[in-house]
């Protein structure tokens, strides 16, 4: 059944046909090589042999080992010692012959002791074939089911025909040919028959075949069969072509805590708010006795603030599911009301329905001529141009950027002075003027930033030290400082487990996350510290796959990515952090080696920018698409333009 045997023979004739003489070369073998193999000693014959050797055979069916084994005669018919060779033999096509020859006998019912239905078919089985094939049948025929006695199985119509046939061809040929009509069939029936392999195989067919107009339905097949990478794909598919998505019958067919989830997205990729405002009413309105009592939850999810005014004025007058419920009608308001705080600039503006989604944000890079940074740039992507916007109030050099909404925060940095800054400057997208915030509590450089829940957080860095010359730097902070945009306030939170500065700072699943740095002595430091603002406390989370500083990161859904570094290792590695499992994945590398690089995610996508190697400077801008792990050029920088920091901020709201 193995297809692998042990031929023994002896050089000598052994009395009494061996008896206890055989015991040690019966253990040797069964020791040395049974382990190896697992395979049982099948048969010794005895003859003469003059000149015992070692001999390894192969062919392209068959191999063959002949191997010395030295065992101690019997002494009542022998002193001296002699040798014992072993053949094993393997035959490596005798599966695949054996499973020709069932499926010859399944094909003439011979040998044949079950029989499975399926609509009006029937198919003589061998229940061996089909246990040892899948765990579904192993499970049916040894379990005590009434299936294991009875001589039929049934499956009605809850199987095609022809998907198992194909199924139980593959059980007896190990092949089976999937194309555009039966891989979804296949997946489905692979389920449900515990034919693992088909499934799979069936999966990556459809990943291969994945297009706008169909990933709804693969996302929705896909997750009730648990093929994880389909669902993700198909998943990011629906976010990237929400605009054809919504048009097919499949997008009617939803159920509401799916489509609560396409249209709640930030990678959601829309330009016009409008289109998933208006997606949202024709699915109510496709079954809508039972889902108008839904619209409520589903108009929170909408930025109705991104709408046109017009646009939700003539809903509020004009639409009759949104007349008909007070409740539809107070959100349409308070959507109003964000509307024109945020076109007067009126303060803060934190509502859910305000916030467009990654798609609809600007990419800006703060840079110069040289690392003092003087100039934010803004990335046409459509164009692929680099676009000069503003000046900084102040040039300045190791700072950090953070944008929250419409508005740029930069905080501290060394100026021309090399004096290190406490001082926070604003940079209002909508109205395109700088504006000061109140200092922060400490001033620092090389330290990094993030939003968290519409609030500032600045972590780590170093700051001057007193009585020393101003470039003197301090060991690396521990400080993290928390700025409320809506008192223009600044407080301390709980400090770092270890004090980091040139720090890789994001925030993703409501914390923050703090990559590698400098520690306080000057060495790389290859811990992921977590925050969590509920307990006000600092967590050592996991650990990086190397020691990191000078690096980027960047955050898509649960996803944080990782790129560059100062070290030969590092500096075009990128890796993909899961914050919810804490497990690392290595993904493609970048096109050049990058140290001091700058990172954001946009529309489903990745965007690197600046850093250097030695004395190469990298002059592009590059994007990672994680769908298909590679990396791309968009344009290149201009060569007047060293990146020093790179931000995403909202779109320009429609009047």
């Amino acid at each position: 059944s193995s297809s692998w045997c042990y031929i023994v023979s002896s050089e000598w004739e052994l009395p009494g046909g061996g008896g206890a003489a055989w015991a040690p070369a019966r253990r040797a073998i069964d020791s040395d090589l049974g382990q190896l193999a697992g395979l049982p000693l099948l048969n010794i014959t005895r003859h003469r042999k003059r000149n015992p050797s070692f001999v390894c055979k192969a062919s392209a069916d068959r191999a063959t080992v002949i191997m010395s084994v030295s065992v101690h005669e019997n002494r009542k018919s022998r002193t001296s010692t002699g040798s014992m060779n072993i053949l094993l033999f393997h035959k490596t096509s005798h599966p695949d012959c054996v499973l020709s020859h069932l499926n010859t006998f399944r094909k003439r019912c011979v040998f044949t002791d079950v029989t499975l239905w399926a609509g009006n078919r029937s198919f003589p089985c061998h229940r061996a074939v089909l246990a040892a094939s899948s765990s579904y049948f192993e499970a049916m025929f040894s379990n005590g089911l009434r299936e294991s006695l009875d001589d039929e199985v049934n499956f009605h119509d809850s199987l095609h025909p022809e998907v198992l046939e194909l199924l139980l061809d593959f059980a007896y040929s190990s092949q089976i040919i999937i194309n555009e009509e039966n891989a979804e069939s296949l997946l489905e029936a692979g389920d449900m028959l515990q034919f693992h392999d088909v499934r799979d195989a069936a999966a990556e067919f459809l990943e291969k075949n994945l297009y706008p107009s169909n990933c709804l339905g693969m996302m929705l097949l896909s997750d009730v069969h648990q093929c994880r990478r389909l669902y993700e794909l198909s998943w990011r598919m629906c976010l990237v072509n929400f605009e054809t998505v919504h048009k097919s019958e499949d997008f009617n067919n939803l159920s509401k805590d799916t489509l609560l989830d396409l249209i709640s997205s930030d990678e959601l990729e829309i330009e016009d708010e409008e289109k998933v405002f208006r997606a949202i009413i024709q699915w109510v309105k496709y079954d809508l006795d039972k889902r108008k009592v839904h619209l409520p939850e589903l108009l929170r999810n909408v930025r109705l603030a991104l709408l046109p005014s017009k646009c939700l004025k003539e809903a509020m007058a004009c639409e009759d599911l949104i007349m008909a419920d007070e409740r539809n009608k107070l959100i349409m308001e308070e959507a109003m009301h964000c509307k024109k705080k945020i076109l007067q600039n009126d303060g803060v503006v934190t509502s859910p329905c305000a916030k467009p989604r990654k798609a609809g944000h600007t990419l800006l890079i703060l840079g110069g001529q040289t690392f003092m940074c003087d100039k934010i740039y803004q990335v046409d992507q459509k164009a692929k141009e680099i676009i000069p916007k503003a000046d900084l109030p102040s040039p300045r050099k190791e700072f950090s950027a953070c944008a929250i909404g419409c508005k740029v925060y930069v905080t501290g940095g060394r100026g021309s002075e090399n004096g290190v800054s406490k001082d926070v400057w604003v940079y209002d997208t909508v109205h395109e003027e700088w504006s000061k915030a109140a200092p922060m509590l400490i001033a620092r450089f090389g330290h990094g930033s993030a939003e968290l829940e519409n609030c500032l957080y600045v972590v780590g860095g170093h700051t001057a030290v007193a009585g020393v010359f101003p470039a003197s730097p301090s060991v690396s902070l521990k400080q993290v400082e928390k700025y409320d945009p809506v008192s223009n306030k600044w407080t301390m939170v709980a400090p770092l487990r270890d004090g980091v500065s040139n720090a890789a700072v994001v925030s993703a699943r409501l914390k923050l996350f703090v990559f590698g740095g400098t520690s306080i002595y000057r060495d790389l430091v290859s811990k992921v510290q977590c925050y969590d603002p509920v307990v006000n406390r600092w967590a050592i989370k996991a650990e990086c796959p190397q020691p990191w500083r000078y690096t980027a990161a960047a955050v898509l859904g649960s996803q944080i990515f990782i790129m560059g570094g100062d070290t030969e290792f590092t500096a075009a590695s990128a890796y993909r952090f899961d914050c919810e499992t804490d497990q690392w994945t290595r993904i493609g590398d970048m096109t050049a080696k990058r140290m001091s690089c700058h990172a954001l995610a946009s529309g489903n996508k990745l965007y690197v920018v600046g850093g250097y190697f030695g004395t190469q400077r990298c002059k592009t801008l590059d994007c990672y698409d994680p769908t298909s792990d590679t990396w791309n050029c968009i344009t290149t920088v201009p060569y007047s333009l060293i990146p020093t920091a790179f931000v995403s901020t909202w779109k320009h709201l429609p009047a």
